[in-house]
Parts: C-alpha cells; structure tokens; sequence
C-alpha cells in the first residue's frame, strides 16, 4: 500500500509530465517570465531576455510555442503558466510585494511562492459556501489560515496540459472552508478529490522540483 509521501511522489510526477519540458535554457526563460510578472504589468520579451541572458527571437519564439501563454496586443505576456496580471473568473487572487496578480486556480497560490521566491497573501472564495478563504503562504509553507480545516480540490491530468487547461484543469481546483463543503463539490465533479492544504502545498514543491531542477530541486 502506498504512504501519503509515495502518494504524492506519484502525483507531482503526473502534473509535472502534463506540463512542457524546459532544458536549462528554457527553465531559465520560464523563471524570468513568472518574475517579471510579479511587478503587476505585462511581461516584454525584450525584458525578459535581458534578465534571462538570451537573445529576443528566442524568448518570442518560446513565448509562441509554449501552450499556457497568454499575450496582450503588443506582444507582452499577461498569463503564464498559473500566474496572470488580468483578474479571471473565478478569481484566486495574490498579493505579493504590495501588488495585485491572480491566479488561474487555487494550487497555483500554493506553489507560486516557491518559483517566487516570495511570500503571497491569497484570497478565493469558497465554491461551497461562498466565504472568502485566506492564506498567508511563504515559499517554506502555509504560514496563516482564515479556515483551519480548508482543503484544496484537485483533477489528476489525464493528458497533456495545452492551450484548454484553464477549463479543462484549473477550473476543478479551488479552496474549501472546510472538508465537509468540498466534499459536497466533489460528489458532483467525478475524477475530483481533496488534498489537505499541507498536501497541497507540499505537491506543488515536488512538481516545482521537477519542473525546474536547476533553480528548484531538492530532496523532501
């Protein structure tokens, strides 16, 4: 029988095989895309490549590639990969550094702060119950909770994650109040279940290992 660790374990590699593949090159561009956009403005390749060391064309030609980008009228990303600077619907929103991003699920706030490299306080509402669930969460961990027994649902990818994953994954995971009101949603969510919110936080640092083993691997 597997324990909660071989568990997980087994879940990141899932997530993490959905997601694209970077090389160190690609991982480093990547990172520079999601710290860009912490400033709360859309993202320049030309910014982005200088940060990177790498040349434009081979930021823009990523940028076009890469399912999970989202590009204003100029070019400049606006949603990468879990983290926007627009509000979507339903919002996850995250305060980091004093500015407003948002998230495009609720997992997204929890593994974040890791690639981040900075504390976010995080607000989603409640599917269930409507209450506005808030976290404090630090690239360590879950530091405060409005809900002590909030969960988190989750959707395990039975394909690769692309252009669809905003409606095809993340609008199945979102934050409960507590266990019971999840366990409400999910009965009528088939392939959904709930994760603690140290399950979930702990599977976002595993798939960000993966993800990123240069800036982010690390042993349990």
């Amino acid at each position: 029988m597997k324990t909660e660790p071989d568990r997980l374990d087994s879940l990141a590699a899932a997530v993490a095989k959905a997601a694209p593949g970077f090389d160190g090159e690609q991982e480093r561009i990547a990172l520079e895309v999601y710290r860009r956009l912490t400033e709360g403005s859309p993202a320049p390749a030309s910014g982005v490549a200088e940060r990177a060391g790498v040349e434009v064309d081979r930021v823009q030609q990523l940028l076009a590639t890469w399912p999970g980008v989202y590009l204003d009228g100029d070019g400049s990303v606006i949603g990468f990969w879990g983290l926007a600077t627009n509000k979507l619907s339903p919002s996850h929103r995250l305060e980091v550094d004093g500015r407003e991003l948002f998230a495009w699920c609720a997992w997204d706030t929890l593994f974040l702060p890791g690639i981040l490299g900075a504390t976010a306080k995080v607000e989603s509402a409640c599917p269930t119950t409507g209450d506005v669930v808030s976290l404090v969460v630090s690239p360590q961990g879950v530091l405060q909770v409005s809900h002590p027994s909030a969960v988190v649902s989750f959707l395990l990818p039975d394909r690769d994650f692309d252009a669809d994953v905003i409606q095809s994954f993340c609008h199945f995971v979102h934050f409960f109040a507590s266990r019971e009101a999840g366990e409400a949603w999910i009965t009528t969510h088939p392939g959904t279940f709930l994760l603690s919110l140290e399950d979930a936080f702990e599977l976002g640092r595993l798939v960000n290992a993966l993800n990123f083993p240069s800036a982010l691997g690390s042993g349990r």
